[in-house]
């Protein structure tokens, strides 16, 4: 807060007529007590003509606050309400109480002085090297204003006000206590009040001169406004009877630091300090401090002014998480405030107004998000809205206030409801007349029927104002309410049990479900039950007539039976809320918060320690939930669009298993279901983005958290598979679960994995069974994968071939067997056959020579299967597999022949062409050469042609195999290459050496080299001298001047190739000459060719 130089006015006129006698002695403490506690000191100036001295100075000297607490509340905004504990973190020592406290301690608090309502003193503090003047005024035990010279701001009382307040707590007396200043003025003669003012403006001439000169003025002159109002302020004198009674609150530093908070967009840990502020009000309503509301207020009004808030709208973007949580807490802390109990019709209209007006702005977030879909008002049982609009579906929209509003109709004067909060032992023994039997269940004790969100908002209501042991009443009559309903809903789905089965699916369930809901209730239920044995350091409550009692004990205990607590009670509610059947909410931002208040919940479960007692609990509701029907998460029969259970379904299990294995395995399989895919997933896998749309065809907006919720699937699978290790009947069962229930082929793969990794774990054998089942899952993702793009596909198919390795070799034959099922031809040679015969795996399976023969037999045939499916990818592979088996290896090389004329394509013909003289086969190189070069055709201008490497390969085999080879391949180079530069480069290797020199025995031939004149090389010399004529002329198209030099080059080439034939100079000098006739118009280029070429 920011502490005021100057004492702020009085609030009121100060007058003394006359003098009254007092009462008796013996009362006067007592008396004076009372009074200061509720009475403002005006009314008693009004009440009594004259109030004597010594009971003006035990009500003033009664009115200071007398408890640390609300001081503590007030100076602790950073951090924890409690200032009396030890053992603080280096961070709670930093807050003004702690500092404060330290300042007192150790003697910095000086020239203490209370002057009626008012109290001053100096404060040294040495951290800061200050001296700081401080001032308090209060009223009724509250501290109203506050100011310190230490300049700090901030929404917290600084240490100086701190200490000095503590000073007077705890030292009250050693302080100096005067009356009012108003009444020594009044005993003073004229004489003494002039004496009095003269001094008074001599010390503080600099300061108050001007003031008392124009006070003067006022005062001498008849008609001023000053001598109009009898008496005069006096800002020792207390409060006046229209003045609100209510601690300090600087309500222009709460509003800039929420500015300064928002402002900050979640750095800095702004979404903390924010969360701090709410809890700091849920803490002032707790003590029934008003600021509470007004604190919120103040908060709200920020909120909405936030600029982000418009800027969202006006770009369609939603508002992040964290901030979306704080305008929940925002919505639930107005809920708790108009349903205080003891709440003024007044004051909650003024609420009621103030809330409509902020549920009218554009920029109001929505309680669901920013999806904006019509909810049905389930908040009140009343009716609701304006006369205008009686039906709550015609609402356009429920924003984060709409619950608040509804709730300004509820009320607390049921007389059921009044004597549930009330009375620990009412049942309807007790009071039989005019009650309705659905009042009370079968063992008398109450129950509550109210839409139930709703009434654990009473509950949460009752425990944010301070009234705990009232909480506790109703939440564990809203508990029992529940479990009746549990029971009846089971004895219905009973009486249509055979009927619900036949049909197969259901419209059975509830729109609005509780984990998830904006009123938290089964958390509000959960934490009023586990929060029963917590009471402060005093052991004081407060019960509903809002009287102080010093008793710790809580009610309700009538109300449990035999072995139960409060404590079974919370795990109770828990387990049925979780296993609520509702159907998955629209919009992203309800779905995520439904899975994070489920797993809020959970982990708050788990943090209870399972007894002998809640054993019995959970495998009661396991059972009710799985017999329960359409009204059970866990019931046989369910909703499409039904929130799943597999979160909760894996507590279940883990908490169960230890205890019941067979129940736990029943509640894990049940909840493996996700009805909402069945009807669209297919035996193929379905890409993410495909998976969701199909997954919902008929309904947007989609299940945003469809990928999270597959997530927990997958982990619930995985802890039944690690749990069932070693249990071949019950890895069967949840095997049969996955390969039903999950649809999704990267996590049946995850699982596959873990299965894998679990049976192989330990040092010793692996468990086989466990290896069959991670097997089997590896090969439905073989199967689901196989006709659809996944870029994991690769890794799959090696870590199949993995795991059947360790599973044995009739598996790894039994996967070649079927493998057009499993896997594409190219991953069956590729991965699967060259893993299967490498040394490793043979090595790994010890296997003897009978079964390595026979399982290379296996993946021989079936690389012959892939070449002849697909002989383009596959061909390469099934020839090397089958190098070893001349049979395999010639019915590989067919495979090759018949389909080089249909489907491959040069390049491949070319690479096989390559390995079989490599393998040592130059004659089916050649043939394979041959067909190759059918396959091409090189234009004029590709000399950098990646095929080019091949033509000249494929030319040079030919040229050492002979003449005749030579004659073959040469009429098809001519055909199917244009290029000039490739073709002079064939035909001067081609010159060079004899043909056939390195025969195919070995021998030397010893021939002559060819002639150019005769065939087959004058058609390739032809062909050549034609390729680069035509080239010229192609290039000379379209020349451009930076190209010059190298086209002259280009004809130097050229005149090479033409030299060659025996009357290649005269054609040459015929071709340029045509050149420079042709392309005269180009003078710079043909001086070029005439200074190389004449």
């Amino acid at each position: 807060m920011a502490e005021r130089g100057p004492q702020p006015p009085a609030k009121r006129f100060c007058c003394r007529p006359g003098q009254r006698a007092a009462g008796p002695e013996s009362l006067l403490d007592i008396a004076a007590r009372k009074v200061a506690e509720k009475w403002p000191f005006q009314r008693v100036e009004e009440r009594f003509e004259r109030i004597p001295e010594p009971v003006q100075r035990r009500i003033v000297y009664w009115s200071f606050p007398r408890s640390e607490r609300e001081i503590c509340m007030y100076s602790s905004f950073g951090g924890g309400e409690d200032g009396g504990s030890s053992g603080e973190s280096s961070t709670e020592t930093r807050l003004p109480f702690r500092r404060g406290v330290a300042l007192l301690e150790s003697g910095c608090v000086e020239n203490v002085l209370q002057v009626g309502f008012h109290l001053s003193g100096t404060v040294r503090d040495s951290e800061l090297e200050l001296l700081c003047n401080v001032s308090v005024s209060f009223d009724r035990c509250k501290i109203t204003s506050v100011t310190c010279s230490c300049g700090n701001k901030d929404i917290s009382y600084c240490a100086h006000v701190v200490a000095l307040s503590l000073y007077r707590v705890r030292k009250p007396e050693q302080v100096k206590l005067c009356l009012p200043i108003s009444e020594t003025l009044f005993q003073m003669n004229r004489d003494q009040l002039q004496k009095f003012v003269q001094y008074l403006i001599t010390v503080h001439h600099t300061d108050v001169l001007p003031t008392a000169q124009r006070l003067a003025d006022e005062i001498l002159s008849q008609n001023s406004e000053i001598n109009q109002v009898h008496g005069a302020p006096d800002p020792t004198a207390g409060a006046s009877v229209d003045d609100e009674n209510c601690w300090h609150l600087d309500e222009e530093q709460v509003q800039e630091q929420v500015k300064l908070f928002l402002s900050q967009g979640g750095y800095h840990g702004s979404g903390k300090q924010l969360n701090l502020l709410f809890c700091k009000v849920r803490e002032m309503l707790k003590m029934r401090d008003s600021n509470g509301a007004r604190m919120l207020t103040l908060i709200t009004e920020q909120f909405l002014s936030d600029p982000r808030l418009a800027l969202w709208r006006q770009q369609g973007t939603t508002m992040t998480d964290k901030y979306r949580q704080l305008w929940d807490e925002l919505g639930a802390l107005w809920m708790c405030i108009v349903l205080n109990p003891h709440c003024k019709a007044k004051q909650k209209a003024l609420w009621l107004q103030q809330l409509r007006r902020w549920n009218g702005m554009d920029v109001c977030p929505l309680e669901d998000g920013n999806h904006g879909s019509e909810l049905i008002n389930l908040t009140n049982a009343l009716p609701q809205g304006p006369p205008g609009h009686p039906d709550p579906l015609m609402r356009p929209h429920r924003t984060v206030f709409t619950r608040a509003i509804e709730a300004c109709d509820l009320h607390w004067q049921d007389p059921h409801l009044q004597h549930i909060i009330t009375e620990d032992h009412y049942t309807n023994y007790c009071y039989r007349d005019n009650l309705d039997s659905s009042l009370f269940d079968a063992r008398g004790w109450p129950l509550w029927h109210e839409h139930t969100p709703t009434a654990c908002a009473r509950v949460d209501a009752l425990r944010s104002h301070g009234y705990p042991k009232e909480a506790l009443r109703l939440a564990v009559a809203i508990v029992n309410t529940l479990r009746q309903q549990q029971q009846k809903q089971l004895e219905l789905f009973h009486a249509h049990q055979k009927e619900l089965l036949q049909k197969g699916n259901t419209s059975v369930t509830n729109l609005e479900g509780w984990v998830g809901h904006p009123l938290d209730p089964i958390s509000t239920l959960f934490n009023t039950l586990m929060e029963t044995g917590r009471v402060r350091e005093d052991g004081a409550t407060f019960d509903f007539s809002g009287k102080r009692t010093e008793s710790p004990v809580f009610p309700a205990q009538y109300f449990l039976e035999e072995g139960e607590s409060f404590v079974s009670l919370a795990v109770e509610i828990a387990l049925i809320g979780l296993g609520q059947q509702r159907v998955m909410p629209d919009g992203l931002y309800t779905q995520e918060k439904v899975c994070r208040n489920e797993e809020q919940l959970l982990a708050k479960l788990q943090e209870v320690n399972i007894d002998d007692t809640l054993v019995k609990i959970h495998r009661k509701q396991a059972m009710l939930l799985l017999e329960a029907g359409p009204y059970s998460g866990l019931g046989e029969i369910l909703h499409r669009e039904s929130v799943p259970m597999h979160t909760f379904a894996k507590y279940l299990f883990t908490s169960l298993l230890p205890h019941d294995a067979e129940l736990a395995y029943r509640a894990a399989l049940r909840a493996m279901r996700l009805p909402v895919l069945e009807s669209s997933a297919a035996s193929s896998d379905l890409s993410r983005s495909q998976h969701i749309v199909s997954a919902v065809p008929s309904r947007y907006p989609r299940w945003f958290t469809l990928s999270h919720i597959e997530s927990q699937q997958c982990e619930l699978a995985s802890t039944m598979l690690t749990a069932a290790k070693g249990d071949a009947c019950k890895l069967q069962m949840v095997l049969e679960s996955i390969q039903k229930n999950i649809h999704s082929s990267s996590h049946i793969f995850k699982l596959a994995q873990d299965a894998f990794k679990i049976a192989t774990l330990m040092d010793n054998l692996p468990d086989i069974t466990l290896l069959k089942v991670s097997l089997e899952l590896g090969l439905q993702v073989m199967r689901m994968t196989l006709s659809t793009l996944n870029w994991r596909r690769r890794e799959m198919v090696r870590w199949l071939v993995t795991c059947a390795s360790e599973v044995g070799v009739f598996a790894l034959d039994s996967i070649m067997q079927n493998w057009y099922s499993l896997f594409t031809p190219t991953e069956a040679t590729s991965v699967v056959a060259s893993t299967v015969m490498s040394n490793s795996t043979i090595v790994c399976l010890h296997l003897d020579c009978h079964q390595q023969e026979k399982l290379a037999n296996s993946a021989r045939t079936l690389a012959l299967q892939c070449a002849m499916k697909d002989p383009q990818n596959c061909a390469l592979s099934a020839l090397t597999l089958c190098e070893k088996d001349h049979i395999a290896f010639e019915t590989a090389y067919q495979i090759v022949l018949d389909a080089a004329a249909t489907g491959m394509t040069y390049t491949q013909l070319f690479t096989i062409a390559r390995y079989m003289e490599h393998r040592g086969y130059p004659m089916r190189a050649y043939k394979l050469a041959t067909l190759a070069m059918a396959h091409l055709n090189l234009s004029y201008n590709q000399d950098t042609h990646p095929a080019i490497n091949d033509v000249l390969w494929a030319c040079t085999l030919s040229h050492s195999l002979g003449k005749n080879e030579l004659a073959a391949i040469i009429p098809l180079v001519v055909k199917s290459v244009k290029c000039a530069t490739v073709l002079s480069d064939i035909l001067r290797r081609c010159t060079l050496t004899t043909p056939g020199m390195v025969a195919l025995h070995g021998r030397r031939n010893s021939g002559k080299l060819m002639s150019l004149d005769k065939a087959p090389l004058r058609q390739l010399l032809e062909a050549t001298i034609g390729a680069f004529i035509n080239t010229t002329h192609s290039r000379l198209t379209h020349i451009s001047p930076r190209h010059y030099s190298e086209f002259i080059e280009f004809l130097s080439k050229a005149r090479e190739t033409f030299l060659m034939a025996h009357d290649g100079h005269m054609q040459f000098t015929q071709f340029i000459d045509n050149l420079k006739q042709i392309y005269k118009g180009k003078k710079k280029l043909m001086m070029l060719v005439r200074e190389r070429f004449g």
